[in-house]
């Protein structure tokens, strides 16, 4: 499909068929003076027998040959015509346009409702999409806590492919989900590109002031935006929604298109379509122009076979039975309904927020997380139903002092008493003086040294740290074990890529380490990456 703002260049290729209907109108204004004058009858036969003799039958209906041949005279007069709008793209120019996948690493990702898991799922969709862009420059960004570029605008898909591979929850050096951080990143990815790129999101939710971010972006910005929805929105315990909702209403926010996760590559396809199509209108008088007119001819071919049937004006509605069947709602599986069917009375009075709120005060808690679509409301509403990991993940999903002192708090109540200090540490670390901040630190720690002491049995496995498992009753970390893990601070020996280079010794050794290891060199770089911002005193990207 053509961006709007292309009908600016419409014309025809061939303007002078349009004297095509000049005889027909020429025949027209006959036939209708002729009928002024009346007819031959006329004082033979007396006129109130003339009445019900004369075939009145096509003159008191619209639908007639006369007025049907009118329209497919005009279809395919403009068929003649040529009508165009757009450019062919010239073989002799490089694609130079632009993809940029922007990729939810966050905790939730880890679900598996779709097997073997989102993240996973999201990932071979990723490979199905450069499997179909050959020699197209494409660029990988990831986000969670914080967003980082794995690779910069690259057409080497096997050095794609490998850092891909390479992505799990465990690189992110922050937790969170705020996709408007990766916004900053494509305007470094794309500083050198010309052209206007495409954005394909794939992701489970969205952060508190994702929608905002997003829209105020593009809307300063000429790229185009794909949302893919990556999970199911069941509402299983301990499971996090696909939030769909808020995924369209962020793409059609933002002009873009939200995509339909699919079992197949048709959904890849379809976005691999939506980007070949995204093309720039050149002001080239050397291109030649499209012709855009050939798919009037089936209309008028439908309307043509309305001659071969005796009484055809009675029964030309079968042609809009193709278009009720192709809007006629499909069967669907109950468990898999993302709404119950008694939800559409209270859409037509109150917004998802407005009925969550009432599901709120009558307590209802988590059907109001269900159906709220604000991340700190819907956190809110799973912390009173005391689905307190679930609601530490919609809490972690702001960027706010508050929302993190609300997710400390859930952590601990889940018994995620590790966890939930360092949400401490860091909201100390940033507002010293929050109330209550230092006195449930100090709550949470002792816990963590009473459970310690009353289960060495449990040591070894309570010493895990890492974010990246699935949300669950499992999942909380009470204690630190008996031994935890000291760091020394060592001398950091910075390498230019000249010295790399220039070294062989050195060189092999990088690579080797990279090759090897890449989620360990990205973790490790993401890290960096974070450290360094935060001495700057800058603004997470």
């Amino acid at each position: 499909m053509p961006d709007l703002a292309s009908l600016a260049y419409f014309h025809f290729l061939r303007p002078h068929w349009v004297l095509i209907a000049l005889p027909y109108f020429a025949i027209w204004i006959i036939m209708k003076r002729r009928e002024a004058k009346g007819d031959m009858f006329d004082g033979i036969i007396a006129p109130h027998l003339l009445e019900h003799l004369r075939v009145t039958r096509f003159k008191s209906r619209w639908f007639n040959p006369q007025n049907f041949t009118a329209v497919i005279l005009v279809l395919l007069m403009v068929v003649l015509m040529g009508p165009t709008w757009r450019q062919q793209p010239s073989p002799l120019n490089q694609d130079e346009s632009a993809l940029v996948i922007l990729l939810d690493v966050s905790a939730s990702m880890s679900q598996r409702d779709i097997q073997p898991s989102r993240l996973q799922r999201a990932k071979q969709k990723i490979g199905d999409l450069l499997a179909l862009r050959p020699d197209k420059r494409t660029a990988l960004i990831v986000y969670a806590g914080s967003a980082h570029t794995v690779l910069s605008l690259t057409a080497d898909q096997a050095i794609l492919q490998q850092y891909l591979a390479a992505i799990d929850p465990g690189i992110m050096p922050r937790p969170g989900k705020f996709p408007e951080y990766a916004l900053q990143e494509i305007d470094v990815v794309l500083r050198q590109n010309a052209t206007a790129a495409t954005i394909v999101l794939l992701g489970d939710g969205l952060g508190s002031d994702s929608k905002a971010a997003f829209s105020d972006y593009f809307d300063n910005n000429q790229h185009q935006l794909l949302v893919l929805g990556v999970g199911t929105e069941k509402t299983e315990k301990g499971l996090i929604p696909l939030e769909r909702k808020s995924l369209e209403e962020l793409a059609a926010d933002s002009g873009g298109r939200y995509i339909e996760l699919s079992v197949d590559d048709s959904d890849m396809r379809k976005i691999n379509r939506r980007i070949d199509n995204y093309f720039v209108v050149v002001e080239d008088s050397a291109l030649p122009w499209l012709d855009s007119g050939y798919p009037l001819v089936f209309p008028a071919l439908a309307i043509f076979l309305m001659w071969f049937r005796k009484g055809w004006t009675l029964t030309w509605g079968w042609l809009l039975l193709p278009l009720l069947l192709a809007q006629s709602p499909t069967p669907a599986i109950a468990e898999e309904q993302a709404q119950p069917t008694n939800h559409w009375f209270a859409n037509l009075w109150l917004t998802a927020d407005q009925q969550g709120r009432l599901l709120m005060q009558s307590g209802e808690y988590r059907e109001a997380a269900t159906r709220f679509d604000e991340p700190l409301w819907k956190a809110t509403a799973y912390y009173y139903g005391e689905e307190f990991m679930l609601a530490a993940e919609y809490f972690s999903r702001s960027d706010s002092d508050p929302a993190l002192f609300n997710e400390a708090n859930a952590r601990a109540h889940a018994r995620d008493y590790v966890r939930a200090r360092s949400r401490y540490d860091r909201l100390l670390a940033r507002s010293p003086d929050y109330p209550g901040a230092k006195e449930n630190r100090a709550i949470v720690q002792a816990l963590i040294e009473e459970t310690n002491r009353l289960s060495e049995s449990q040591q070894e496995e309570a010493g895990v740290s890492s974010e990246d498992k699935e949300l669950g009753s499992d999942d909380a970390i009470p204690a630190d074990g008996a031994e935890e893990l000291s760091f020394e601070e060592a001398e950091l020996v910075q390498l230019s890529a000249e010295d790399i280079l220039q070294d062989p010794a050195t060189s092999e050794m990088w690579l080797k380490s990279v090759q090897q290891n890449p989620s360990d060199f990205l973790a490790i770089k993401f890290n960096m990456q974070l450290q360094l911002r935060e001495q700057v005193g800058e603004e997470l990207p």
